[in-house]
């Protein structure tokens, strides 16, 4: 089973830089997206595009436009699909999106970024508080979980760099990296890219200021989040870095699974 997730930063600018066309030699089982940044209204009036053969497509989209927004390719059809996390301020910014397959869920994930000011780290805490009810609820229920995408956090020194000039920023606060410290190590969600032996300086984002790309200066911040139960299931792992299509490189992940 392969699944891949990937902030495009505005699905309509990374499919004129090749997203799709690199989409469709990736035989993925499900995608999971960010940040579209569209109204699904728009994008119908490229089907062919933004609706891709082969895939049932859903959108979740942010009230206000050009803003966020999750979406999900799934080669199979799904059992149901939950649109929102159940927070009507988050729901209202388009960022969760889980499809069912019988006892397995994938979701497509975009946490706030606080890196704004006060105002929108406040929103980032109460959003990743609330999560945290969502992430329980999953575990408790015994569903088998891979929840993908851009969590706006740097969990350890080793997943961005100058992590020691970071730690007064956003996205590598204190706080934050507690929270996945919970996660990970009190709750035993896994990080699926960590499963695996990994080559250093391993990141899925990088500013688009002092040529960060080309320098990779980067941020890992994509993830694959797994339900316990799913421990021991990841075969390969990839971070697509042969194409540029946003500030964000799709992480490819294969499990074992029937």
């Amino acid at each position: 089973m392969r699944i891949i997730t990937a902030n495009v930063n505005g699905i309509r600018s990374a499919a004129k830089k090749g997203f799709f066309a690199w989409l469709a030699s990736q035989q993925a089982d499900v995608v999971c997206i960010q940040e579209t940044k569209a109204q699904i209204h728009q994008l119908r009036e490229e089907p062919e595009t933004f609706f891709p053969a082969g895939y049932h497509c859903y959108y979740h989209d942010a009230q206000k436009k050009g803003y966020s927004g999750v979406a999900l390719y799934c080669r199979t059809q799904p059992d149901s699909i939950i649109e929102g996390m159940g927070s009507v301020e988050f729901d209202a910014e388009g960022r969760y999106l889980e499809a069912r397959f019988g006892n397995l869920s994938v979701a497509s994930l975009y946490l706030p970024s606080g890196s704004s000011g006060d105002e929108r780290q406040a929103a980032k805490y109460r959003c990743m508080q609330h999560f945290e009810t969502v992430l329980e609820n999953l575990s408790t229920a015994g569903r088998q979980a891979i929840i993908c995408g851009d969590w706006n956090i740097a969990h350890k020194p080793e997943d961005l760099v100058n992590w020691k000039a970071n730690q007064k920023y956003s996205g590598f606060l204190p706080d934050e990296r507690a929270w996945l410290d919970k996660l990970f190590v009190d709750y035993g969600f896994v990080d699926a890219f960590r499963e695996l032996p990994q080559e250093p300086n391993q990141y899925t984002w990088w500013s688009m200021r002092t040529n960060a790309w080309d320098r990779n200066l980067g941020w890992r911040i994509d993830y694959h989040v797994l339900t316990p139960n799913l421990h021991g299931s990841v075969l390969a792992t990839n971070i697509y870095r042969n194409e540029r299509f946003s500030d964000h490189a799709p992480v490819v992940i294969d499990y074992r699974y029937p």
